[in-house]
């Protein structure tokens, strides 16, 4: 597809198998968690516990080298089914969909059926990027009015823990439109290992119980939720083995029939159920208000083929995701702004304060441009320019720190350290959403972050189906900021609302993958991206070490939130500098993978965060 072209890939059913129009023919290969153990016995989707070995190849390691193909997520039972794939003969986008399924079952407050996300895919054939946008979409009858009640915004929980915040799901669509387009296996096939995981039962780690502990409350109010998730009313087991049969049945179903199941279909019709009539325990006080989704919203739902953004950065080429996400935007302005200033000879206060400013910056500019395209006028290409970003960074200074919330600048008109008008403050993004990257043995890659935004997403099951809805509407801004202060992220009626993923692919001078990564958190995303890059690309760290290292968050705040572990003569120096900070114990949880000289890969993941994650290769050597 010609870089430039945005196309909406529109899905239609035929014989009962939902097609992609416009799309191409599939495409050949080239040649922090709770330390409860409690051992009390368990009913309903609790079996028999299990216990981790050191033999055991599915035992999360942050780091692994090998050939023939790598994957990297957050999950060991989810990058193991990647790496059944790619085994099999698979190529990095069908190992993304098989991994992203089982992700839905291990990973079920995170990712999942009823959720969304963005896909970022480099074709090693074509050395071109593509990218895909599987955002969840508001209703039709949606307006910009769809939190308000009584005049008032409504509270964050309650918007939550509601069918009105619930959009139209885009991650079936997502697989189908990647497969369609890049795929070599079918769906059926690639769902079989999650249906497998689903239906033997994967083993509660200290983290499912910690967040499942952390949404207890609202589980409880929901009872296909709290029947699935709370068996017998307790807590699941750490060790205990957990089985989703339903969720099973789901994907048999999506294998078989395909995603016009849920489009057109019995699935999308419990869904639509759900949301318009949330099924609340009869004896909880909770008010579920309902949404107003359709069967039309669903049917009209299509995956949007983006051109993807693109940033010059020390010579290599970064691609992320275009709007309605602003990560693509948001990390690309950041990385252009630190352009001019050497990172790897700077000490790391003078490091971490740059980097630190840069972040305020591109969130005071995305916060007045950045919405949904369809329906805001976005200067994407403008927020891209060098000339903008230089613009802005005349803005830092090496004594002194930003005064937050920090006006916009003018992409359109850059002025030498100008802003304009008033700054509109960072929107809530829930920070539980997940990451995976894949590569192949034909060089291949794919960065794909998905979600369903809050940790548990709105807390409502779809009764007998096994999977939660999401909660992403709540993603818009419920009201204006300030009078007077445009707000592109308003609801609309189809409106993709804003979001911070920022799956990234870099290539180098010749536009072979340099590395490629993504980090869930919210709006943490951008920061922890940036991040991440900058300490690989600039200090020289390897890439374990890169995603490991202590994080610093700057949302235009009056504070930089910050992880521990940061030297404390550098948090000094920074304080010194004017920077305050508000204390975060966890920041994120990245993936990557690493092209090596040899055709070898190196898949990455976090050490410790979310209990450590998951990397792995297909053939593993020193």
């Amino acid at each position: 597809m010609r870089r430039g072209v945005v196309r909406k890939l529109s899905l239609w059913a035929v014989g009962g198998v939902l097609v992609t129009v416009g799309a191409a023919a599939p495409a050949s290969p080239s040649p922090s968690a709770e330390p409860d153990t409690a051992a009390e016995s368990t009913s309903g989707s609790q079996g028999d516990t299990r216990r981790e070995s050191a033999n055991d190849p599915h035992q999360k390691v942050p780091v692994a080298v090998g050939r023939d193909g790598a994957v990297a997520s957050v999950d060991a039972d989810a990058s193991a089914a990647g790496i059944e794939v790619l085994r099999e003969g698979g190529n990095a986008v069908d190992a993304a969909v098989a991994t992203a399924a089982a992700l839905g079952v291990t990973e079920p407050y995170s990712s999942g059926v009823g959720g969304g996300g963005y896909f970022v895919y480099y074709d090693a054939k074509t050395k071109s990027v593509h990218t895909l946008d599987g955002r969840e979409t508001a209703p039709r009858t949606a307006d910009s009015g769809l939190f308000v009640e009584d005049g008032k915004p409504l509270p964050f929980a309650d918007a939550q823990t509601s069918g009105l915040g619930v959009g139209t799901p885009g991650t079936p669509a997502t697989w189908k439109a990647a497969l369609d387009n890049w795929g070599t296996k079918r769906l059926r096939t690639l769902l079989k290992p999650a249906e497998r995981i689903a239906r033997d039962g994967f083993t509660v780690d200290a983290t499912f119980r910690s967040q499942t502990k952390a949404n207890q409350k609202r589980f409880e109010d929901f009872p296909a939720t709290a029947e699935l998730f709370l068996p017998g009313g307790k807590l699941p087991v750490v060790g205990s083995t957990f089985k989703n049969p339903d969720l099973a049945d789901t994907y048999e179903e999506l294998g078989r029939d395909g995603v016009g199941a849920l489009y057109r279909g019995a699935i999308g019709r419990d869904v639509v159920r759900t949301v318009n009539e949330p099924p609340v325990d009869p004896e909880s006080d909770r008010e579920a208000r309902p949404g107003d989704l359709s069967m039309k919203d669903l049917r009209g739902y299509g995956v949007k083929e983006l051109a993807p953004t693109k940033t010059s950065y020390r010579g290599l080429k970064v691609y992320s995701m275009a709007p309605s996400s602003s990560g693509g935007t948001s990390v690309g302005e950041a990385l252009n702004i630190l352009e001019r200033t050497d990172l790897s000879r700077a000490s790391k206060t003078r490091y971490l304060h740059r980097f630190i400013e840069a972040s305020r910056i591109a969130f005071a500019d995305r916060g007045r441009w950045v919405g949904d395209p369809a329906f805001e006028d976005v200067p994407t290409k403008q927020l891209l320019t060098q000339k903008f970003a230089d613009s802005r960074a005349c803005l830092i200074k090496d004594d002194a720190v930003l005064t937050s919330p920090l006006a916009p600048g003018d992409p359109r008109h850059p002025a030498p350290c100008g802003t304009r008008g008033k700054a509109a403050p960072t929107t809530y993004e829930g920070d539980n959403t997940t990451h995976l990257t894949v590569a192949d043995k034909w060089g291949n890659v794919v960065a794909y972050t998905l979600s369903i935004e809050s940790t548990g997403g709105s807390g409502i099951t779809v009764p007998g189906r096994g999977f939660i809805l999401n909660n992403e509407l709540t993603d818009f801004s419920f009201a204006p900021a300030r009078p007077g202060v445009p707000d592109p992220n308003l609801p609309g009626p189809g409106k993709r609302p804003r979001s911070s993923m920022a799956p990234t692919i870099v290539l180098d001078e010749h536009d072979r993958p340099k590395v490629a990564l993504g980090s869930p958190g919210g709006a943490t995303i951008i920061t922890t991206v940036l991040q991440t890059l900058t300490g690989f690309l600039d200090r020289d760290l390897p890439l374990v070490e890169a995603i490991a290292a202590p994080r610093a968050s700057q949302r235009n705040a009056a504070q930089t939130e910050l992880e521990p572990g940061l030297d404390p003569e550098v948090r000094d120096g920074l304080e010194a500098l004017g920077h305050s900070f508000k204390d975060n114990p966890e920041i994120g949880a990245a993936t990557g993978v690493q092209r090596l000289p040899g055709g070898k890969w190196l898949a990455a993941a976090e050490k410790e965060r979310r209990g450590g994650g998951s990397a792995m290769v297909v053939r593993p050597t020193s």
